[in-house]
């Protein structure tokens, strides 16, 4: 048995030899591992107090990024600067923060770790893949293009959003959890002073294409030269905050109703105590009744008498009316007396 053993293993160690000779004999070249240059990932996280549509915005955001790495919430009362101390342990080079308050509004930091810049949004129309339901979909983990709008170069502060929008969106080429295809597209388009998010699908070669989700809409507020703080190198003139324009239409309400009591009690102050007695039957409704039909029968009279009493005056005018009706009357007297006669002559005949 000992030697059939060791006869086998001669037979073996001559095989593996053989085929080394043949790998070291052989023209081609032997298939290298691509190796992964590109080695950017990003921490994507949120403070405490988000509400449940932005945590799944988050996670939308995780399913288009195969390089990202996720932490655990973060509190409110850290500083800032916190992040850049978690991106150095996760061995990540861009971040993703989103930052919540009151649990209405939204607010995502890109960042560049540890030197900056950063930049500093207000989320805005926000619709995620779960509330979209697009008839689009595409494989997870493949590589999208980037399409930014022309006016990306007008203005240099949205040039520097462009180059840092891109380094964290774009998924680097041979990332282990990516895959080699292009079937997507993320378009940034610049619209009211704000950066309008989209993501489509790329059905054909031709160029067709649908929508998949999630959508959002980035107003900027800030850009700073460091991470996460230090000197700010632009500042939104545009922006104002969403509680103080929640404040100016409260008071908006509220002056109306203010006015609408100023206007009353100026009314009631410039409001006579008496009005013009215009109907003299009005005075009748005052006091007792029987008085006042007394009083009034004692006017009536009082004014008859006075009526008869005063003299006749004619006016030269209603002279003239008068005889010019007396002589119609006279013309039209003659008339009949004449048709009279003729009609008792005609009966006699």
């Amino acid at each position: 048995m000992k030697k059939k053993t060791v006869k086998r293993k001669q037979k073996e160690d001559v095989v593996k030899e053989d085929e080394k000779s043949e790998k070291i004999m052989s023209d081609e070249p032997a298939a290298k591992k691509v190796k992964w240059i590109n080695k950017q990932r990003v921490l994507v996280f949120a403070t405490r107090g988000i509400s449940y549509r932005h945590r799944h915005l988050m996670e939308d955001f995780k399913k288009l990024m195969p390089h990202h790495r996720t932490e655990c919430k973060m509190e409110r009362t850290k500083n800032l600067q916190v992040v850049n101390e978690m991106c150095g342990i996760k061995n990540c080079s861009k971040a993703v923060l989103f930052e919540g308050r009151l649990k209405r509004d939204l607010y995502m930091w890109f960042a560049n770790v540890p030197d900056g810049p950063s930049a500093k949004f207000l989320v805005e129309n926000i619709y995620t893949m779960g509330e979209l339901k697009m008839a689009g979909n595409c494989l997870r983990g493949s590589r999208p293009l980037l399409s930014f709008d022309e006016n990306f170069t007008t203005h240099a502060h949205y040039s520097l959003l462009k180059e840092l929008l891109t380094q964290i969106f774009g998924v680097p080429n041979h990332h282990p959890k990516s895959q080699p295809f292009f079937d997507h597209v993320y378009t940034f388009s610049i619209l009211d002073n704000r950066i309008w998010f989209r993501n489509f699908q790329i059905l054909t070669e031709d160029g067709a294409l649908t929508e998949i989700g999630p959508r959002f809409v980035l107003k900027p507020v800030k850009i700073f030269s460091g991470s996460f703080g230090n000197d700010t190198l632009w500042d939104n003139p545009h922006y104002i905050s969403p509680a103080k324009f929640r404040q100016s239409l409260k008071k908006k309400a509220a002056n109306k109703y203010i006015n609408r009591v100023e206007q009353k009690m100026i009314q009631r102050a410039n409001k006579p105590e008496s009005s013009y007695a215009l109907n003299p039957t009005d005075e009748i409704f005052k006091g007792d009744i029987l008085e006042k039909a007394v009083e009034m029968e004692e006017k009536f009279k009082v004014s008859k008498i006075e009526n008869l009493k005063k003299p006749v005056k004619i006016k030269a005018k209603q002279i003239k009316k008068k005889s010019v009706v007396a002589k119609k009357v006279k013309k039209v007297n003659k008339v009949k007396r004449v048709k009279s006669k003729t009609s008792k002559k005609k009966k006699i005949k």
